[in-house]
């Protein structure tokens, strides 16, 4: 029974996404600040966090060929909520690539320097 257990929870703990990281919104972005203006995007545990809102990313699809995944978007922020479909890339260099329907982005990852301390305990 336990190894049933153990088995069906496998293809989650196996689905880190590759994507997850921090993310600068312009070159003298705040690493430190996640989701406002002038501070970083984060994808972390399939959520992106974007300025004032969050979204689930859903049912990926391998795009062929390149090093990229495409998602459904459920979003929400500012009192709204919406779907959308995105596609996330690595580019050449370590940052990401985010595509939406009519728009393309590509930030540059925050360094481990850039981001703040974890308190010690």
């Amino acid at each position: 029974m336990r190894w049933a257990l153990v088995l069906a929870l496998l293809p989650f703990a196996a689905s880190a996404n590759p994507f997850d990281g921090v993310y600068k919104q312009n070159a003298n972005a705040e690493c430190g600040l996640i989701g406002v203006d002038g501070g970083a995007l984060e994808i972390k545990d399939g959520i992106f966090y974007g300025v004032e809102s969050e979204c689930r990313m859903t049912r990926p699809v391998n795009v062929v060929d390149m090093n990229a995944t495409l998602y459904d978007m459920k979003c929400q922020g500012e009192g709204t909520e919406w779907e959308a479909r995105a596609m996330f890339m690595k580019p050449a260099d370590d940052g990401l690539i985010m595509v939406w329907d009519g728009f393309a982005f590509q930030y540059d990852r925050c360094s481990a320097d850039e981001l703040p301390k974890a308190d010690a305990a």
